[in-house]
């Protein structure tokens, strides 16, 4: 486990991401990412791709200029597995909401003809999901997916379904806007009785995750499970001006958490 620098409270909320952070449905995703791509110009959308002055890095220049160019994503990324629709969107249309908004809809009627198989990132996550909950930690998941293909998932994965080990689930169309803003933790919070605080950790594997977390004054766990190095996440969070948002912590895995989680309640106890 890397720990950027230690939260600064112990958690009474643990919020987590869902695609890509407890379950894997990469393979639909992308398929339902290189069903959208080929229509940006019908959708209003080409025009609205960042310019390569505008890009983060050098690498998600790259990136819009290829999806500018051949309207798919580079074979590279995908073959990777390491990154999510929300970032794909995020590095390609930045800041315009309603650029993003547009490709989220288009992208939730290909997902349609797509989604079904969901599989746990990690052996024994419902075990140490579990774990979490006997702590006395109050848990929830929160996804940019619209709420059909959340309900569907997370009845059928593991072959059990894990809607039993959560105490709230807020989906992408539950809210006005989607992640990066705050608005899911925000609602997440809100059934739950819970006030905004470090004292709620969001764990989450993408840049867009941890801004949501931020923006939301909660504490921001990242969730590294496509194993990037600590160069690569120093890159894509830079602490600048511009992008000054970055994780309080680092885990690569959920036994990483519990980790970091009894830590805390050690010293609370102490």
């Amino acid at each position: 486990m890397s720990i950027l620098q230690v939260p600064h409270a112990r958690p009474r909320v643990i919020l987590f991401d869902w695609h890509a952070t407890l379950v894997d449905t990469l393979d639909a995703m992308y398929h339902a990412v290189d069903d959208v791509l080929p229509h940006l110009e019908e959708l209003g959308l080409l025009d609205r791709l960042l310019k390569p002055s505008q890009s983060k890095t050098v690498e998600d220049a790259k990136l819009v200029g290829y999806v500018r160019r051949y309207r798919r994503l580079h074979p590279k990324i995908k073959a990777a597995r390491k990154i999510s629709r929300t970032d794909i969107f995020e590095l390609l249309f930045g800041p315009d909401e309603d650029a993003k908004r547009l490709a989220h809809q288009a992208f939730d009627r290909c997902y349609r003809n797509h989604y079904g198989d969901v599989h746990p990132m990690e052996p024994a996550m419902r075990e140490n999901l579990e774990t979490l909950s006997s702590m006395g930690i109050t848990l929830g998941v929160i996804s940019n997916r619209s709420r059909e293909f959340m309900s569907h998932e997370i009845a059928v994965v593991d072959g059990t379904g894990w809607a039993d080990l959560f105490e709230t689930m807020v989906c992408g169309d539950d809210v006005p806007n989607r992640k990066p803003a705050p608005d899911l933790i925000l609602k997440a919070l809100d059934k739950l009785g819970a006030p905004p605080s470090p004292a709620c950790w969001y764990v989450g594997d993408s840049t867009t995750d941890v801004v949501a977390a931020k923006e939301a004054r909660v504490t921001s766990i990242f969730y590294n499970g496509a194993h990037w190095d600590a160069a690569w996440i120093d890159k894509i969070f830079p602490g600048t001006i511009r992008h000054p948002h970055r994780p309080d912590a680092v885990v690569d895995n959920l036994p990483a958490l519990l980790i970091l989680v009894r830590r805390f309640l050690g010293a609370a106890t102490t």
